[in-house]
């Protein structure tokens, strides 16, 4: 009787899981269908499953130079903003990670606390200081609020995995003459690799897919993909087929990326959680 339940019980948690798997990717595949639709399918009440694919939205991003010039963008602050914000979280976190926990703690309160002001309230002062400082519609300035923006997840998801670092190492590093920095580049780094990792893939994807900020700080120079996605509402009405394509490339970059670093996202976001 034990057994059935637990078998059941079992059916019904992997029924729920699949469930929510469906739910969590029924988007994606939604637009990944209307990407193949003509303009007329992709509007048609109801939805129509039966239509003929089409590859022409897809060859149209191709060849448009200036979806080319927004993707290359994305590419630019993303990678360049999430490198900045590393340099800068990493030598944070393990500076954190050898304070008492009781010290760290305040300080890892206070840089979370910045994380919960509303973009809206700050982005009209940023947008007068930029323009002051020539900061407007470039990548640096761009490249500089990012990392400012994902920081606190640098040091807060890095001094978690630094905490799990023995100690042993550090104070054996230290009686063999290394100092602080010769023992976090040759002896913490390299064992927290999995962490850095997962850490730098959430940096991307959040910079990637960041849409409030851009908007209104960018301009033709430096707007982002979401920027050229948003652009496909229009007075003469909203292009599905076309904004389904444009989205279904974008996404391309990051599910690679993701793909490629599965095994250390997986092992990174997990890291200190069984010991």
């Amino acid at each position: 009787m034990r057994g059935r339940k637990a078998n059941v019980a079992g059916l019904g948690l992997t029924t729920l899981t699949y469930a929510c798997a469906l739910a969590m990717i029924f988007p994606i595949i939604w637009t990944v269908l209307t990407s193949l639709k003509s303009e007329v399918d992709a509007v048609a009440q109801p939805p129509s499953l039966a239509f003929l694919p089409t590859l022409e939205h897809y060859r149209e991003a191709f060849l448009d130079q200036h979806y080319l010039e927004f993707f290359r963008n994305s590419m630019i602050l993303a990678l360049g903003s999430t490198l900045l914000a590393c340099v800068i979280g990493i030598p944070a976190a393990y500076g954190l990670s050898l304070q008492a926990a009781a010290k760290a703690q305040k300080t890892l309160s206070w840089i979370l606390s910045t994380k919960m002001l509303p973009v809206v309230g700050i982005v009209v002062p940023l947008l007068v200081l930029y323009k002051s400082l020539g900061l407007f519609d470039t990548y640096v300035g761009m490249i500089l609020l990012y990392a400012a923006m994902n920081l606190p997840l640098v040091i807060w998801m890095m001094r978690s995995f630094f905490a799990e670092v023995p100690h042993e190492l550090i104070e054996a590093s230290s009686i063999d003459g290394a100092g602080t920095l010769r023992t976090l580049v040759s002896i913490v780094l390299p064992l927290a690799l999995p962490g850095i990792a997962a850490t730098a893939l959430l940096c991307v994807i959040f910079a990637w897919n960041e849409f409030f900020i851009a908007v209104n700080l960018t301009g033709s120079r430096t707007g982002t993909i979401p920027v050229y996605i948003s652009g496909f509402m229009t007075s003469e009405g909203l292009f599905w087929a076309k904004m389904s394509a444009a989205s279904t490339l974008a996404i391309i970059p990051v599910f690679c990326l993701g793909l490629a670093a599965q095994r250390s996202l997986v092992r990174g976001l997990t890291m200190g959680a069984i010991k």
